[in-house]
């Protein structure tokens, strides 16, 4: 198969052959017809997190191999099943969305479909080459997800973006439909995160970013108020607290990084909690007292598992969550595409298109 491939951290993707898996047990082979580009890549691509004061933590070091396939956002279509996925639903020729937080599949965690848990990880794109090549490996047949009647690029973003999200809303659910949610951050995961909490119901939906544009593409996807974050901290939970009518029972914090997670926890009332999503990078420092005077819960999310995948897929067949904006490039783009997403030159999602497409 053919793979745009990470063969050294840092440096741009290069397009080489690797050899095209054979499906074994339940695994099945498809032909990636979509794929996103997601922010983690970034950090895979880079090659570490970074941790604040504690350093870096190398990704090399959690057992990521050289030359790798990113891409975790992938739908395919099936052209060849192991010989324990036969007659289990799908057959040669089906597209579908692919579940790609995989586990060991063996363990207690694993059994109860919540791999993304999983003490060894396996997950496409990471651990294993994923959407960025002509073909990928699901390890499992019951991690594909029928999507028909979904536009298949959208349905490539559910697969990261969407449970991403919708696992982290359901963490600070139930809430009145009018009771303020914030989101920080506007890119992909923001405005999929509007939509979602816009297809259950919800209207109080603040979106916080620094780029006024971004801002007006979530305000565009359903947004009912928006915060322009500025380098002050305190301006930014100012702001939040004036656009939502006072402190707030829910921040989801998307970027998650040092400024972000300080403007975010001031920003809590009593009772509240802030749910920590994304990868930025840095540290965060509380004034401990705080958290049982304001009974505050800090929680992170960490993408979602295949149960929450097969139930956003659902809603989206019924229609309800309104699509955000997506471009398709084709694969060989891919270096540029994450070149452009590294530096904010891209509003929702970017999705490559294979020739199986």
């Amino acid at each position: 198969m053919r793979a745009w491939a990470v063969v050294e951290t840092g440096k741009p993707l290069q397009e080489i052959e690797m050899p095209t898996p054979e499906p074994k047990g339940a695994e099945v082979l498809l032909e990636v017809t979509h794929a996103g580009v997601c922010h983690s890549d970034l950090h895979i691509w880079e090659g570490e997190y970074d941790l604040g004061s504690r350093g870096k933590m190398r990704l090399t070091d959690r057992g990521v191999v050289l030359p790798l396939a990113m891409g975790h956002e992938i739908v395919g279509r099936v052209v060849k099943l192991g010989p324990d996925a036969q007659n289990q639903g799908t057959k040669v020729g089906d597209l579908r969305v692919v579940y790609p937080w995989v586990g060991c599949g063996k363990c207690a965690i694993c059994q109860k479909d919540e791999e993304n848990m999983c003490l060894t990880p396996r997950s496409l794109g990471v651990y294993q080459n994923g959407g960025y090549a002509t073909h990928v490996l699901a390890t499992h047949v019951k991690h594909l997800v029928d999507i028909e009647g979904v536009d298949p690029a959208l349905a490539a973003t559910y697969a990261c973006s969407g449970i991403t999200v919708y696992s982290a809303i359901n963490k600070v659910m139930p809430l009145e439909p009018n009771e303020p949610v914030v989101l920080v951050g506007a890119g992909g995961l923001g405005l999929q995160a509007v939509a979602i909490l816009k297809a259950l119901g919800h209207q109080a939906i603040c979106a916080v970013d620094v780029d006024a544009k971004k801002l007006e593409a979530a305000k565009a996807q359903g947004a009912s108020a928006t915060v322009l974050a500025t380098r002050d901290g305190a301006a930014t939970t100012k702001g939040i607290v004036e656009a939502c009518g006072g402190p707030v029972a829910a921040v989801i914090d998307l970027v998650n990084g040092t400024q972000t997670s300080s403007f975010a926890f001031d920003a809590l009332r009593k009772g509240g909690k802030l749910v920590q999503v994304g990868l930025f990078g840095g540290e965060m420092n509380i004034p401990l007292p705080l958290m049982p005077i304001r009974a505050l819960t800090i929680q992170g999310s960490y993408v979602g598992n295949v149960k929450e995948l097969r139930a956003l897929i659902d809603i989206a067949k019924q229609g309800k969550i309104p699509a955000i904006p997506v471009e398709t490039q084709p694969q060989k783009a891919a270096d540029a595409v994450l070149n452009r997403l590294k530096n904010g030159q891209i509003t929702g999602r970017v999705v490559l298109v294979g020739a199986a497409a």
